[in-house]
């Protein structure tokens, strides 16, 4: 698989936000959002074995890992061999996917944080997968305006999600408005601002 950087920080966002994190972002993306903020994930990168990506994790501290990109599961079969062996080592893991690609053969191994595409992105997600998102999953809305905002209630009305829902505010959008949406509508959400950003770090 074609690994883009392994990095250790803060995650940012989801469910685990505030936790230190060893990030693997897999190269390669099958959408182009408007709003990506690692646009350099989509091309380049190093080839490397599951075998190296396992040398250079057991080197790290720390036993959560998040799986990113770029779309990761474009990298599935190497993805499901790598999360087999974290298993076995106890490995608490996350994967971060775009929601056009099914992710079941994952759950076992991971939690999923489906990002469901708004329509800023310019893109779509598969809402279909959303009736496999489980409690131990989450879902995340990167809105930038009204528009996104009363798409996101109406997947909520129209899905029932399982897991934990947030809401996260593309980076210059008006927070407030937005916070104050969820508050006047009661949306059933988290609102959440991306840590890395204010931080400064990946």
């Amino acid at each position: 698989m074609i690994v883009s950087e392994i990095f250790r920080s803060l995650q940012g966002e989801g469910k685990n936000q505030g936790r230190p994190c060893t990030f693997i972002r897999l190269a390669g993306c099958n959408l182009r959002c408007a709003w990506c903020d690692t646009p350099y994930a989509r091309e380049g990168g190093e080839e490397m074995s599951v075998a190296q990506i396992l040398d250079l994790i057991w080197l790290q501290n720390g036993k959560h890992i998040c799986i990113t990109g770029g779309e990761p599961l474009l990298w599935a079969e190497e993805v499901l061999e790598l999360l087999r062996k974290f298993d076995i080592h106890g490995y608490n893991v996350e994967i971060e996917t775009n929601g056009t690609l099914d992710f079941r053969e994952m759950q076992a191994y991971a939690s999923i944080c489906m990002d469901v595409k708004c329509p800023s992105s310019g893109e779509k997600s598969n809402l279909a997968l959303l009736r496999h998102i489980t409690p131990r999953d989450s879902v995340k809305f990167v809105v930038a305006d009204e528009n996104d905002l009363l798409y996101a209630r109406a997947v909520m009305s129209h899905y029932e999600i399982r897991g934990e829902a947030f809401i996260s505010p593309v980076e210059g959008a008006d927070y407030r408005a937005i916070a104050e949406y969820i508050v006047e509508e009661d949306l059933p959400v988290r609102f959440q601002v991306q840590l890395h950003k204010i931080l400064g770090v990946k």
